[in-house]
């Protein structure tokens, strides 16, 4: 069976996808691979704490291997780090690279053609799924998560920190994804099949926070962002116990 490494961004859909793969059996996914933040130590654009992150890593019973990038990377400086990453794992023995992208087709495009440059496949075991039949299958396998970051130009304060349950999907305002593929909300997975036990966590904090776009920024197409040039988001502090 073909080795695979996962793009695991700590969310549903990441969480998803590995669900899906170990249920077919056709890839056998050995490795965890996340951007962190350099500067606050926090997964990329989640806002996660790295505790978390390396607790869901060892719930699920597979190493992890975490990228530091700067917190405003040029797109340069992250092509090059990603690309000796990435070149790392082609070493190691490693194949394919999922990811749970779902309907970015730009996104996916340049995926593909940044790892076919250094000899490896991309998969998307969610594409092109309808997404309304995805967040609801996702809550019927038994997984819990809950929203670490929302978009505010889409969604309000209320929308952050909240469990991701039917109620949650009901609420949305029209024309919002139920699984937020277009960066309308990230989220953070701390149970279900694919974990030996619960993460333990406590909210904190709710902030809203805004960023200046480099002049030179463009999709980072190997973690689990979106292409979105909105700048203004609310984030939901998560705490280990």
């Amino acid at each position: 069976m073909q080795k695979a490494y996962l793009n695991w961004s700590s969310g549903k859909d990441a969480a998803y996808s590995l669900y899906k793969l170990q249920q077919e059996n056709t890839l056998r996914v050995e490795k965890l691979v996340t951007t962190l933040n350099s500067e606050v130590d926090r997964v990329s654009m989640h806002g996660l704490r790295k505790e978390l992150l390396i607790l869901q890593a060892k719930s699920i019973g597979l190493p992890i291997d975490i990228i530091a990038l700067e917190g405003n990377v040029s797109m340069q400086s992250y092509n090059s780090k990603m690309h000796s990453a990435v070149s790392k794992l082609l070493g190691e023995g490693f194949t394919h690279s999922v990811f749970g992208d779902i309907f970015l087709e730009d996104l996916k495009e340049y995926r593909e053609e940044q790892l076919a440059r250094v000899g490896i496949q991309a998969v998307f075991p969610l594409w092109k799924q309808n997404t309304h039949q995805l967040i609801s299958d996702f809550i019927d396998s038994g997984f819990k998560a809950i929203t670490v970051c929302v978009n505010a130009k889409v969604l309000d304060r209320s929308f952050c920190g909240r469990i991701i349950d039917q109620k949650f999907v009901e609420d949305l305002p029209s024309g919002v994804d139920p699984c937020g593929e277009n960066g309308e909300f990230h989220t953070f997975v701390f149970d279900g099949p694919i974990f030996k036990n619960p993460i333990e966590f406590e909210k904190g904090e709710i902030v809203q926070r805004s960023y200046n776009a480099r002049e030179d920024e463009e999709d980072n197409c190997f973690t689990d962002d979106v292409k979105s040039w909105d700048t203004s988001f609310w984030y939901c502090d998560l705490i280990p116990r």
